[in-house]
């Protein structure tokens, strides 16, 4: 059965809460929750490698290098990659059958500070390029099992990533609890804003912490459009353009320099203008208040390297008025193989449409299209600010005491956004108010590690070996 469409979420729409918490409790009968713990690789499990050489079949050639060189990097440089690999992992394993809109890529750094449209700012999910509908819980293992491989690159011990784990899965389920009391509004409106965040990490950061805390928030709010403007352009002939820096950053007028530039601004001027279609009428008023005046193809992430993604800097009232748009191609989830089709035939609106059911507050310019590309095939996008203020953790530098407050946050968050789109009551009432699924989690998250350096060291062999292309390793 396709879990496509969002009231597949909930078996009877509109039960009471009394029918929806009988719900969860009859998935503990046929999905126990101790069978979380369980991760034992298929005998028929797919080369994790011919996974990754799939992908990078569909993205650009001459950046597929970059993708395993940054992959190869570390256990969790591959892991932020190796969405596919585990989607394929989970896919038959234990799960209650309530299904939430996921994120499908819920590992620790897609969840960090973001501005808000009232200009507050905010602590959410930030990357839903494999959002689709499914199991609740594949989020939340991934998330956990994030937490475990950036711990060991931390050098913490068992007992303390035990600690990690728990307070990420036990926040996750007592949120999830407090959601299922809640009105549907309560839930809808509930957000993390840094207010709140501070709050939350108060009693669990020493007063270090707490000041380092204050520090990112700070530093949050200097990273705008003017920042990334002025980081990323440079002045010709008078006017502002974008700096080349290939390979992770190329002009359009450098890739296709046979091109006219009048030219390559009606074609961009053109996407914008179509996508500006998928936006509120008072949003698109705002854009069409600003003009294209150069466009970049631009490396992003790890994952998503090779994909095809450009920047697009727009102006307003005069040169010093700008706005950075960026326009990421959005292909089929790598769940859906596994969970069935999107309902939406446009992958960009996929993602649009997970991520405004999924955040308290989205983009205003967020939005999708479909456009020719510059080598005449069709391909889908979604747009959003480039830069719209930005804080993402570093857990290379963070202590125990430090990444046991983050992942609580994180678990806090990931409720919230599941709350919003499954029935978050039935998934409280599979949860109870014991810790059996938590530990089942920590389990879980162990061996799931153990195979992510193994999938990673097959990685290194492949390349040292010359099956997969990779250069000189570039930090993201």
């Amino acid at each position: 059965m396709s879990q496509s469409a969002t009231t597949a979420m909930r078996a009877v729409p509109h039960s009471t809460p009394q029918e929806r918490a009988a719900l969860g409790k009859e998935a503990r009968r046929r999905s126990p929750r101790t069978g979380h713990a369980t991760y034992r690789p298929s005998p028929d499990r797919p080369d994790p490698l011919a996974i990754l050489e799939a992908q990078s079949a569909e993205r650009v050639p001459e950046l597929v290098p970059i993708r395993y060189s940054r992959m190869a990097e570390s256990p969790f440089r591959f892991y932020r990659g190796a969405a596919a690999i585990m989607a394929s992992d989970l896919a038959g394993s234990p799960d209650s059958g309530i299904r939430a809109q996921l994120c499908g890529d819920a590992h620790l750094l897609n969840f960090r500070l973001l501005g808000s449209p009232e200009r507050r700012l905010m602590f959410d999910i930030n990357d839903f390029d494999e959002t689709l509908p499914g199991p609740w819980e594949w989020d939340v293992k991934r998330l956990s099992a994030s937490l475990v491989i950036a711990s060991r690159a931390n050098g913490f011990d068992e007992a303390q990533r035990a600690v990690i784990v728990t307070s990420a899965v036990r926040s996750y389920r007592e949120a999830m609890r407090a959601f299922a009391g809640m009105g549907n509004l309560d839930v809808w409106y509930a957000k993390i804003d840094s207010e709140r965040l501070e709050a939350l990490t108060t009693e669990q950061l020493p007063k270090r912490g707490q000041k380092k805390l204050v520090g990112v928030l700070a530093k949050a709010r200097t990273r705008d459009t003017l920042q990334v403007f002025d980081k990323l352009t440079e002045v010709v002939d008078g006017h502002p353009r974008i700096a080349a820096d290939p390979p992770l950053l190329v002009p359009v007028a450098d890739l296709l320099p046979d091109v006219e530039r009048s030219a390559l601004e009606r074609r961009f001027r053109s996407l914008v203008e179509r996508y500006g279609k998928t936006l509120a009428a008072d949003r698109r008023a705002l854009l069409d208040d600003y003009r294209v005046v150069d466009v970049a193809r631009k490396v992003v992430g790890v994952g998503s390297v090779g994909t095809r993604c450009w920047i697009l800097l727009l102006l307003g009232r005069d040169g010093r008025d700008p706005l950075f748009l960026q326009a990421k191609e959005a292909g089929t989830s790598v769940l859906a193989d596994h969970l069935g089709a999107s309902q939406y035939r446009n992958q960009g609106e996929r993602v649009v449409s997970g991520q405004r059911l999924m955040q308290a507050a989205s983009d205003i310019f967020l939005g999708w299209e479909r456009v020719d590309g510059i080598d005449g095939k069709r391909r889908d996008f979604y747009l959003r600010q480039l830069r719209d203020w930005k804080g993402i953790a570093v857990p290379e530098t963070m202590s125990p005491q430090q990444l046991e407050a983050f992942g609580t946050v994180c678990g806090i968050t990931l409720a919230r956004a599941h709350a919003r789109s499954g029935d978050r009551i039935a998934i409280a009432a599979y949860l109870g108010t014991s810790d059996v699924f938590d530990r089942a989690v920590i389990t879980f998250a162990e061996a799931y590690a153990d195979q992510n350096e193994r999938d990673h060291q097959a990685l290194v062999d492949a390349v040292r070996a010359g099956r997969l292309p990779a250069q000189e390793p570039t930090k993201a």
